[in-house]
């Protein structure tokens, strides 16, 4: 298997060092046989070559068996047509990767927010909605007819509501069995109904799995008094990304919160949190996201291809990481903890190897 790494911005080409120093670790002690090759993106490349990615990094990236993307500050790019090309919206939408998969888990002496420790994944559609670079064939989904009026597009197609739904439900299969299906149908009744009638229709075909439904302001609440309930939760893009936000502080912290991109045939590990160049370059940031983005890329490999070794290797990374966060001293400080990036990524290779040969 070949990746490609893209480091981005700020925070993002340490933290993608510190998990390929865990991928070194997992090649040689599970013989994966990975290879991978780096290709700088973003603020970096637009000042050297007036683009954020190059034609290049598309290109080894969509050739690619994996994609792990390091954190990128698109909020500070120009417009497209000067360059700024949002890479993780672009990855998304030329390789198909419908689906945002985004584990939210309590950890063992790490607070958490609610009455009992919590275990969802919430299973985002990642191609529509009311992002406005996924909304046209041509042109943005935002417009402004007069200087004192915007306007916003939503898509929302049966397609990709009909297969988002069935990736949770065969996710619940492997889980509680359980899903609940989060939307506003109550005021926007034309999109959010579409959403609801392809989803109804994936649940008939899994009778053995339970099915409930929740308007996206009262789930938040829920989600604060007693995220506990949930299992596998689906929902439109713009509502995903706000509500996978919430659980991953509510867990815990969103320092933790493991995210892929996934299709029926590309796969792309992402950190959920964003670049942080307040603190770029100093040995200070959390790379506990993209190792655990990266170790859900493995067993997606894994299951995809039918590689044991692979999904044996992604299984040895969350128990590792849950090793440290349960020792207040090994730790990031963004945790409460005294480590830098270097030594908490030296002491999660440790654990890991430990764990390999247990």
């Amino acid at each position: 298997m070949h990746l490609v790494i893209l480091p981005g911005d700020g925070i993002g080409p340490e933290i993608c060092d510190a998990t390929l120093a865990v991928l070194a670790l997992l090649n040689e002690k599970f013989g994966l046989g990975l290879t991978w090759e780096s290709h700088d993106i973003g603020l970096k490349r637009l000042e050297r070559d007036g683009t954020t990615f190059p034609h290049a990094a598309k290109d080894a990236a969509m050739a690619a068996d994996g994609i792990i993307l390091g954190p990128i500050s698109h909020n500070d790019y120009p417009p497209k047509a000067e360059g700024g090309i949002n890479v993780s919206g672009d990855l998304r939408l030329s390789l198909d990767l419908y689906a945002n998969i985004r584990p939210a888990r309590s950890r063992d002496g790490l607070q958490f927010w609610g009455r009992t420790p919590m275990d969802l994944v919430i299973v985002r559609e990642n191609t529509e909605g009311f992002y406005a670079d996924r909304s046209m064939h041509m042109g943005p989904g935002e417009f402004m007819p007069t200087p004192d009026m915007a306007l916003a597009v939503r898509k929302i197609t049966a397609q990709a509501c009909e297969r988002i739904a069935r990736v949770a439900f065969e996710l619940a299969m492997a889980r509680g069995r359980h899903v609940t299906a989060v939307h506003k149908a109550n005021v926007l009744r034309v999109s959010d109904g579409l959403f609801l009638r392809e989803v109804r229709a994936v649940a008939a075909q899994f009778p053995d799995v339970a099915y409930d439904e929740q308007l996206v302001d009262s789930m938040t609440a829920m989600m604060v008094r007693d995220a506990a309930r949930f299992d596998v939760v689906v929902t439109t893009n713009m509502y995903g990304d706000i509500l996978s936000d919430e659980a991953a502080e509510l867990s815990g912290s969103l320092g933790l919160a493991g995210s892929i991109n996934a299709g029926d045939n590309h796969c792309m590990a992402q950190a959920q949190h964003g670049s942080a160049p307040d603190i770029a370059g100093q040995d200070k940031a959390n790379p506990a996201s993209l190792i655990l983005s990266a170790g859900m890329l493995l067993g997606w490999l894994g299951r995809k291809h039918g590689l044991a070794n692979y999904v044996r290797a992604a299984a040895v990374i969350e128990p590792a990481v849950d090793v440290l966060i349960a020792d207040p001293a090994a730790r990031t400080a963004d945790l409460g903890g005294t480590l830098g990036t270097r030594a908490f990524t030296e002491a999660l290779c440790a654990e890991a190897g430990r764990l390999w040969s247990a």
